[in-house]
């Protein structure tokens, strides 16, 4: 059993974790229990009735969150000069190609996000390696390889949310900050939510959403009763 501190026994003394609670409850509670001394992040964990081990089966994705992040991302662009001044002025933070490629190799990732042009891609796919792993691989599939860049840079600066599954079929993604009204983290859920509705693979079968929890960076897991995320869409 993994130890916990003093602070968490705290928050979870007099809740009973495996409650499955309806989304708004959850939500609220989740915030309600933070115990840190930084603004935590909001996060949400939904298990899915897939198996991604088929290709048709893979649900991966991006949403813009109508509340956004709360915090500042920093993007990078990968794309040849001729791109450079338009994502510059779209608000990209990190601007460059075979030498922005080049300085990634060396170690550099000062960067939250990161989108490129096609034809950047055979060069960006010598450093999928180092990018993959912390999910900032530009992928035609999220929209992230464009070269219509000044939309998808102001969707990523103003929030925009990558989310894939991931071998166990589990989805993570963030959806706020703790310092948000309980309401707004709800409507970024519903709209990951729905994102996510719409992209149920053909091929799945039986319940799709599986079950889910949402959670402050350390706070304590806070599960959501399955049914009431149908209920939630419906609404």
């Amino acid at each position: 059993m993994p130890k916990h501190g003093k602070k968490y026994r705290q928050a979870v003394e007099g809740i009973d974790l495996t409650e499955g609670r309806p989304i708004e409850e959850g939500v609220a509670l989740a915030v309600a229990k933070k115990f840190a001394s930084f603004d935590e992040s909001v996060d949400v964990a939904i298990c899915l009735g897939v198996n991604p081990k088929y290709s048709d089966q893979m649900v991966r994705g991006a949403v813009s969150l109508p509340h956004g992040l709360g915090k500042p991302i920093r993007v990078a662009c990968f794309c040849k000069p001729e791109k450079e001044a338009e994502a510059r002025e779209a608000g990209a933070d990190i601007v460059g190609g075979e030498e922005l490629v080049d300085k990634v190799k060396e170690g550099f990732l000062d960067f939250d996000k990161a989108v490129a042009t096609p034809d950047m891609m055979a060069k960006v796919g010598q450093i999928g390696r180092v990018l993959g792993p912390r999910g900032l691989m530009p992928n035609a599939k999220t929209g992230t390889v464009t070269f219509d860049l000044a939309p998808v840079i102001k969707e990523m600066k103003a929030g925009r949310v990558e989310f894939r599954v991931d071998k166990a079929g589990v989805l993570h993604a963030p959806i706020g900050r703790a310092s948000f009204a309980s309401a707004n983290l709800v409507e970024n859920l519903r709209s990951l939510l729905e994102t996510v509705n719409r992209l149920k693979p053909s091929s799945a079968k039986g319940t799709y959403f599986k079950s889910m929890a949402v959670a402050t960076t350390m706070g304590p897991g806070v599960k959501i009763d399955p049914q009431s995320i149908r209920k939630f869409l419906e609404g």
